[in-house]
């Protein structure tokens, strides 16, 4: 894998500090869980949109810089949302 930042999202998967897909993720958005959201700058123009405006309304930072293969490979499943349930996983991506 080319990022070794998104090596930890494994870590958090691991860890049960990571919610990933569609669902799950909005679900973590909706009750405050989420502390920062990925979505692939390939998926769709409307799911890209529907989690640009969940996290824009729950004030919650969202990371579109990585495609579906990358988020995959660090999951180790097919995905192209997923989102950190953990503060300090969320600081040590962001900084």
């Amino acid at each position: 894998m080319k990022n070794s930042k998104l090596n930890r999202l494994g870590l958090a998967q691991v860890a049960g500090k990571l919610e990933s897909g569609e669902d799950q993720v909005l679900k973590a958005i909706r009750s405050g869980q989420a502390k920062l959201v990925f979505v692939a700058n390939d998926a769709s123009p409307r799911t890209q949109k529907k989690f640009k405006d969940k996290c824009s309304y729950y004030k919650i930072p969202i990371n579109l810089d990585h495609d579906t293969l990358a988020i995959s490979q660090a999951l180790g499943k097919k995905r192209s949302t997923c989102a950190l349930t953990d503060s300090g996983f969320a600081k040590a991506f962001l900084d």
